[in-house]
């Protein structure tokens, strides 16, 4: 057995498991084996000082990791360590901070979003939302849970009948949707063309056109739009923005937002600010990054916010994270003739890591709530 290996891994996972190889079993740790993992190949000593979870992803893509637990328990178990993992930035440099560009950006987003709609209706619910639900009860289904989402937003904005509503990174519309219900006129933008076209095609389908509009746009024109909305709300997209461009995502939300408008903002947060998992930005989301709550909280004073509401819905993604991926695996066969073995083995990574992290606390989201100047006019209470 490789010493190096064997101190490697016992430096970041903490709790007892078993490594086999060449049918050799090498106990790790004190007590109770938790799990074993069987090496079918070599990881070499370059591949793990350059960047753990690349090195340990790739081997679990190429199936030279094999464990005989799920593999969302044996990340549960010590991903909580992650601030242990290795990851050499200097050598990473051109993997971890790309170009903020409108062209880099447009082609990053496309190859998550745009890997086809069919992709996504395997396991999405049908609301086709692609972020986290909202359970207020133990037996919601995923499909529920985004109906107490949107409707959690949407109370949330004190919307009232009239009223008009932009939605930035719109996905597949389902929000605007829901929201048309309540009487408002909604625009939403998103660079992704297959979240466009299903978008668009609903809109007629349902009789939306002269109540809701959907274009391919980038955040950066909304100043150009010569329009003003009651409300703004973003779910799940700042992530893409990258740090350096947060000021002015805020500042284009802040050129369409009436005075006393409101504004929430749903995403992905950190403790500290971190520049992003290797192996998420070359795998999953390319240029991904997640802000932390008090940098995007000091931004949004400096341009006259004020903060009404923040809420943690952490233990609400690990659980839409886990249903998302009973999903997923519940079509696997078709996953693998879709896009073959490999892409299933790192999507069942991607999500069974994304549902530890968030468990672990490693990562939150939050829900940020705000006005554009001083308004009076809201409950005085708590909203939702």
């Amino acid at each position: 057995m490789n010493d190096f290996l064997v101190k490697y891994l016992n430096n970041i996972i903490d709790v007892p498991f078993t490594l086999k190889s060449n049918n050799k079993e090498t106990k790790i740790g004190n007590g109770k084996s938790e799990f074993t993992v069987a090496l079918n190949g070599e990881i070499s000593k370059k591949e793990l000082l350059l960047s753990t979870s690349l090195a340990l992803g790739e081997a679990y893509m190429d199936k030279k990791l094999e464990l005989n637990r799920s593999l969302y328990e044996v990340l549960d178990l010590f991903i909580g360590n992650i601030d242990k993992f290795i990851s050499d930035r200097k050598s990473l440099k051109k993997l971890i901070f790309t170009s903020l560009s409108r062209k880099n950006q447009k082609e990053e987003v496309s190859s998550h979003y745009d890997i086809g709609n069919d992709f996504y209706k395997l396991w999405l619910d049908d609301s086709m939302s692609y972020s986290c639900g909202y359970f207020q009860s133990e037996n919601d289904t995923l499909y529920q849970a985004q109906i107490n989402k949107v409707n959690h937003i949407l109370d949330k904005l004190c919307i009232e009948k009239g009223m008009s509503l932009l939605d930035i990174g719109c996905g597949w519309g389902f929000l605007l949707k829901q929201a048309a219900k309540r009487g408002i006129k909604g625009y939403g933008i998103t660079l992704s063309m297959e979240q466009y076209n299903k978008f668009k095609a609903d809109i007629k389908n349902e009789g939306l056109e002269n109540v809701i509009d959907v274009e391919i746009m980038d955040y950066r024109d909304l100043k150009k739009l010569n329009l003003s909305f009651d409300r703004v709300v973003s779910v799940g997209m700042i992530e893409h923005v990258g740090r350096g461009n947060y000021e002015e995502f805020i500042e284009c939300a802040n050129s369409v937002i009436k005075p006393g408008g409101l504004f929430l903002l749903h995403y992905i947060s950190a403790l500290k600010e971190y520049p992003g998992d290797p192996w998420i930005k070359k795998y999953i989301f390319p240029g991904g990054v997640i802000p932390s709550l008090r940098e995007i909280i000091d931004i949004i004073s400096e341009y006259g916010f004020y903060t009404i509401d923040v809420e943690s819905l952490r233990r609400h993604y690990n659980k839409t994270l886990l249903k998302w991926r009973d999903n997923f695996n519940k079509q696997k066969d078709k996953v693998i003739d879709m896009k073959g073995e490999k892409f299933y083995r790192m999507w069942d990574l991607y999500l069974s890591s994304c549902a530890a992290i968030f468990n672990r606390g490693v990562t939150d989201i939050h829900q940020l709530l705000m006005s554009k100047g001083v308004n009076n006019s809201l409950p005085m209470n708590r909203i939702v």
